[in-house]
């Protein structure tokens, strides 16, 4: 393998190692590179999935421009080890995460992904991609015979250690408290209670952790004693304790390796939260969400749906901007019903001049959804089986109802029936846009007879082995 032959296998790694390893954590995720090995290198490009297509003005401007691309400082020297990161110049591309940085074996890295809308924190983004770059640095600083491709492997699997290198920095930059004792079994213990049940449920309350230093500032409720304090690694015993604090408002606290107590959720000091809903929960850092967890696996989702796709498709409709913004907001308070409490229901927004009746339980007379004890209502029938029927004029005429139609192409027998009969239904009628929110809260739009994505699936999931390419060519090939 030539040197040339080895780079591109070490930058090729580490990108798919990168992209599967993000898209795990936040979503379908597109990765792309801007890099220059040594100084008198051009700069070149990899973008399998076409992220940066759209930022070309941008992009011109920072790299081909008076305007100077690259920070150099004291650490930009030769000599320096490979673990010396000088950091790069932000683009500031709107829609993208963005880390750069030069070190001893490789002149210029710069790299991009996806700004998902439902992201928690960008940090744990960020620290992915600062250690991309710092692998990246280290495999070209081997010898081919030393280099052991585990870099795309150890990328993939990234999650955890991007959270903890993330909270132990700010917690030590901003706070000036090293938690480095103490994060890796905090975050072990939050996965490990998530996965425990108690008599079949899942977990439900907060788990707070203060330093040590700061436990005099907390004002406990009850504050346990004796010798035999509960253990942070006994998950089942932590588990049964959270039953205590359930939606209580209130929260076990630790320090980090013991159940000291109860107490109101501090304010006054430093602290990680970790805030179970079940299947799902919160971790934040001083009252800022960083990160979620999930069946056992840290993610960036809030688990919430922006329904963007909602926003953009009642612009095809001839009605008023408040009309919409009336229609929008009623849809936005079912979804979030239905995923804070976790069922599965279907919503459909009938905007035909001569709406359709479906086949349900009818109501007389309709009942207007501007009126909250209404909404309520309608939050509660969203439960049963079947969809809402809601009308242009923001009126609930009935539930429970049967979506029927014709099989189309785009048909997906991995999904349940409520995804199918929403693809089967809105072919049929156009002028009706489909909300399906899955029991797993993942949250679907449907019109005429496709789901409305932002990024189709195909272009995310592309082969990322292409070659290299120059930047200023790539800027031609626009």
């Amino acid at each position: 393998m030539t040197d040339d032959e080895f780079t591109q296998h070490c930058i090729h790694e580490t990108l798919s190692g990168v992209r599967e390893g993000l898209s795990r954590f936040s979503g379908p995720s597109r990765v792309a590179v801007i890099y220059a090995l040594k100084p008198d290198d051009h700069l070149s490009i990899i973008d399998p999935q076409n992220l940066l297509r759209g930022y070309e003005p941008k992009l011109k401007s920072m790299y081909y421009s008076e305007k100077p691309w690259l920070c150099e400082g004291k650490e930009c020297k030769t000599g320096r080890l490979y673990e010396h990161i000088q950091p790069q110049n932000d683009p500031q591309l709107d829609g993208i995460i963005c880390q750069g940085g030069s070190s001893a074996t490789f002149f210029y890295q710069m790299w991009f992904t996806d700004h998902h809308p439902n992201l928690c924190s960008i940090l744990p983004t960020e620290y992915w991609l600062r250690h991309a770059i710092l692998r990246l640095s280290h495999d070209l600083q081997n010898d081919h015979a030393l280099y052991t491709g585990i870099s795309g492997k150890f990328l993939r699997e990234y999650a955890s250690h991007a959270i903890r290198e993330c909270l132990a920095d700010v917690a030590l930059d901003v706070f000036g408290i090293d938690l480095s004792p103490y994060i890796s079994p905090i975050l072990e213990t939050i996965l490990g209670v998530s996965r425990t049940n108690e008599e079949g449920h899942r977990p439900f309350g907060i788990l707070t952790f203060i330093n040590p230093r700061e436990m005099d500032r907390v004002r406990f409720l009850s504050r346990f004693a004796g010798p035999d304090l509960p253990q942070l690694g006994n998950y089942k015993h932590v588990r049964k304790l959270l039953q205590s604090v359930e939606k209580s408002g209130n929260s076990l606290v630790s320090d980090g390796t013991k159940i000291l107590g109860v107490a109101h959720p501090p304010s006054n000091c430093f602290a990680l939260s970790a805030e179970y809903l079940g299947r799902q929960g919160f971790l934040s850092m001083a009252g800022e969400l960083i990160c979620s967890f999930r069946d056992g696996r840290y993610s960036s989702n809030t688990f919430k749906a922006k329904l963007f796709e909602v926003e953009e498709a009642l612009l095809e409709f001839n009605f008023s901007a408040d009309q919409n913004n009336d229609i929008f907001h009623v849809v936005i308070a079912l979804v979030r019903e239905a995923e804070s409490c976790g069922f599965g229901c279907s919503i459909v927004v009938d905007l035909a001049p001569e709406p359709e009746i479906l086949a349900g339980q009818s109501l007389e007379p309709p009942i207007d959804l501007r009126n909250p004890e209404n909404l309520a209502l309608a939050m509660a029938l969203a439960k049963v089986d079947g969809a809402l029927h809601i009308k242009a004029d923001l009126k609930l005429y009935s539930f429970a109802c049967l979506l029927d139609g014709f099989r189309v192409p785009e048909e997906d027998r991995a999904r349940g029936a409520r995804y199918n009969s929403a693809l089967r239904f809105t072919a049929q009628h156009p002028e009706s846009i489909i909300i399906v929110v899955s029991s797993d809260t993942a949250v679907s739009v449907f019109q005429q007879g496709r789901v409305l994505h932002k990024t189709p699936s195909s272009e995310l999931y592309a082969d990322c082995w292409i070659a290299a390419m120059p930047l200023s060519s790539w800027f031609e090939s626009e």
